[in-house]
């Protein structure tokens, strides 16, 4: 039973890795041993990212805009010719959109849908080809989708497209563990409560009350956020594929 954890030697590419919960994600893959690339549409951004997690182990930026089918397909084949065998993909990039009911826009409601849903669909399909060469039945290869609680519960804000597209990630999570579990390819989602991140930032001024209303008493971390991924990429979760882990201090369990 030893070792069930250990990630390391493995690839990884975490979407939307700059920044937020990929961030969170991507350190503690790369401070485990796993070599990283992190993609991001912002270059500075994305290379500042790098290079501080590279001071701790291997991560590479890759940029992208994962908006388009266009921008999916350039992104899988620039993987694809450097890795032949990709262990881990973290489909993380997402966007969201705020406005009253009578005043949502359709370009608020593609958005949302083409970056949360469609292109994570897609990327996973195009690195499919990688993802088998990495699985085997005792340790297969791994999606992790992040989904969202807003995708769980009433969210109380205008976030519609959001909230669809995050119930639609835990959805298609589920459907393409069931379609890829014979194939080694283990697929699995993480629906996060609040955390720190520039989607979030606007919340900034009410974290101490949120903090208070969450049965755990604190908002999520980046231990919380890694840990979890650490969980679903190690041998010790070879046989859960499927499912979304709500990772959220009990705030879902509480409604």
């Amino acid at each position: 039973m030893k070792n069930l954890f250990d990630v390391s030697g493995k690839v990884a590419v975490v979407t939307g890795g700059s920044r937020g919960i990929g961030a969170m994600i991507a350190r503690g893959l790369v401070e485990n041993g796993v070599k990283t690339y992190i993609t991001a549409r912002k270059l500075d951004e994305l290379k500042a990212t790098a290079e501080a997690l590279s001071t701790v182990g291997d991560c590479i930026a890759l940029p992208s805009n994962l908006g388009s089918l266009e921008g999916v397909a350039a992104f899988a084949a620039a993987i694809r010719e450097r890795e032949s065998a990709l262990h881990i993909l973290v489909n993380n990039a997402g966007a969201t959109w705020g406005a009253p009911i009578d005043e949502f826009p359709e370009s608020g409601w593609d958005k949302v849908m083409d970056l949360n849903v469609k292109s994570l669909f897609f990327l996973t399909r195009d690195l499919l080809p990688a993802l088998r060469a990495a699985g085997t039945a005792e340790d297969p290869a791994r999606v992790i989708n992040i989904g969202s609680i807003n995708g769980l519960t009433h969210p109380h804000m205008d976030n519609y497209s959001y909230s669809a597209s995050k119930a639609a990630v835990h959805h298609l999570t589920r459907h393409l563990g069931a379609e890829l579990a014979r194939q080694h390819v283990n697929v699995n989602g993480i629906a996060p409560g609040y955390f720190p991140s520039k989607m979030t930032a606007h919340f900034q001024d009410q974290m101490e009350q949120m903090a208070s209303e969450y049965p755990r008493g604190r908002i999520g971390t980046a231990e919380d956020a890694a840990g979890t991924a650490i969980y679903l990429c190690s041998r010790a979760s070879a046989w859960v594929t499927g499912h979304t882990i709500v990772l959220d201090g009990g705030a879902v369990a509480a409604t």
